[in-house]
């Protein structure tokens, strides 16, 4: 008898055991399908710290030394300017000189006046933006000294750039709040959808972006980042 009542008591709980577990299974197998996927946005507007400033010069005509000779003169006064507004010689690099004859251009007509077009370039790279901005504003002033700066005929590697270097130093950190961002976000999903919110499922690492604020101030970067998350909810 006492075997009997033994018997059926552990079947007894071995059927309790089996519901819960099967509840806590279904349970699981129901949570796994509630999830939601939310973007996490964190922005910043940041001066530049490192400037590019290329100083385009021209000389047209036909006396090939002659040019290059004005090309030397013009760079030598460019470069004392300068030096005598606080840019280090280290920030300066000069490039050599573009030839175009025209007479070898394919389609070039035979009516210009003149055979050679010589181009020189004089690069400021530094860190001193705001410098190099005061000086910039200030070029024309190499106009009384016989030196016209020409603009760079759309060549994008002798443009004036803003860049931002310290960049890979605010991921980590933007990266956060980002995130932060995209979790206040799936908090109010899950309170509205009388949930709450649960460990996170999978997140991407974010995209970065990196523009101008806009065209006046090119030296001002807006920073952004968007990040994906994907958070699990429960009752």
């Amino acid at each position: 008898m006492k075997e009997r009542i033994l018997s059926s008591a552990i079947v007894a709980l071995g059927i309790v055991l089996l519901g819960i577990f099967l509840k806590a299974g279904m349970d699981n197998f129901t949570e796994k399908d509630r999830k939601v996927t939310v973007k996490g946005l964190a922005e910043k507007e940041v001066k530049a710290d490192k400037v590019t400033w290329p100083i385009i010069t021209k000389e047209i005509g036909d006396d090939l030394p002659e040019l290059y000779d004005r090309i030397a003169a013009k760079q030598k006064t460019i470069r004392q300017f300068l030096l005598s507004n606080g840019i280090q010689p280290g920030e300066i690099s000069t490039g050599a000189p573009k030839v175009i004859d025209m007479n070898a251009e394919q389609y070039s007509g035979n009516d210009k006046p003149y055979r050679y077009n010589v181009t020189a370039v004089m690069t400021v790279t530094s860190t001193h933006v705001d410098q190099v901005r005061q000086i910039i504003a200030r070029q024309g002033e190499l106009l009384k000294q016989g030196v016209a700066v020409v603009a760079s005929d759309y060549d994008a590697a002798n443009c004036l750039s803003y860049q931002l270097t310290s960049f890979k130093k605010m991921k980590p950190k933007m990266m956060t709040e980002a995130i932060e961002n995209a979790e206040q976000t799936a908090q109010q999903f899950a309170k509205n959808s009388h949930s709450k919110l649960n460990k996170i499922v999978s997140a991407d690492q974010g995209q970065f972006s990196i523009d101008d604020r806009d065209v006046n101030t090119p030296y001002i970067k807006r920073v952004r980042v968007v990040t994906t998350v994907t958070y699990s909810l429960k009752d």
